[in-house]
């Protein structure tokens, strides 16, 4: 059943990818009149899907502290990262008028492209430093414009439950040079949706809490230089007090 959940599953993505075709000339237009209508025609298009595709794969998520979300500011979002489930879980929360950061492999995926350039998206090459300082300047603009973004700092997925890779200190420049606030973001139990035995799905509650903003205006260089590890001790602790719960739940599955 397992195997099938997960071939039921792939079907689904490519179907929403495909069907999506006929949906991009209305975006297209729509851009021609209206920077943000188009923005938030693929908003819809892609969260709509996104919580369909939480549906199918069986993630039963848990949302908290969306009230810690600003209605009229643009933040950057830092979480971690343990699956592509993060992002499936998490991203419908954030409003429309969101950027992401992720690697350049993703865009040379047929259709998942349009619709991640769509969304403003920051394809990063992760093995290029001059890359690295320019996604750092073009993020630092999209929150000048008003939009948040979201980053994962750990650079790549971790694959050891309960830990958490060495967040990079880049990512956080972001935030500083905007004077934006930081949401951490935690997620708890993603890496068992789907990663933890690839290739079979399983059902799953997943937690995703946003945190309480972290004012960066004004901050004092000392405390600008650990940032990242601060940023990085509260989501720990905020994973820490949720993995009981999780724990608990793998063991009812």
């Amino acid at each position: 059943m397992a195997y099938l959940h997960s071939l039921i599953t792939i079907i689904y993505v490519v179907a929403y990818l495909i069907l999506g075709i006929v949906w991009m000339p209305v975006v297209l237009i729509a851009g021609l009149f209206s920077k943000d209508q188009k923005e938030r025609l693929s908003a819809g298009y892609i969260y709509v899907g996104l919580r369909i595709l939480q549906v199918i794969a069986g993630c039963r998520v848990k949302v908290e502290g969306l009230e810690n979300i600003p209605k009229d500011q643009a933040v950057l979002f830092v979480g971690n990262h343990r699956s592509i489930f993060d992002i499936v879980c998490a991203m419908p929360c954030m409003g429309w008028k969101l950027g992401i950061v992720a690697k350049k492999e993703l865009k040379k995926v047929p259709l998942l492209n349009f619709w991640m350039t769509q969304m403003c998206t920051l394809f990063l090459d992760r093995n290029d430093l001059k890359a690295g300082v320019q996604m750092i300047t073009d993020a630092q603009k999209l929150i000048q414009s008003g939009r948040s973004v979201l980053i994962y700092p750990e650079g790549t997925r971790n694959h050891k439950e309960g830990t958490l890779l060495p967040f990079h200190g880049g990512s956080f420049k972001i935030a500083i040079r905007t004077g934006c606030p930081i949401i951490p973001v935690t997620t708890v139990g993603t890496g068992d949706v789907f990663e933890d035995h690839f290739p079979k799905l399983k059902c799953k509650t997943v937690h995703v809490i946003f945190g309480t903003p972290i004012p960066t205006q004004g901050m004092p260089i000392p405390e600008r230089k650990v940032l990242h590890e601060k940023v990085r001790d509260i989501i720990a602790d905020t994973y820490a007090k949720y993995a009981p719960m999780d724990k608990e739940e793998r063991h009812e599955q």
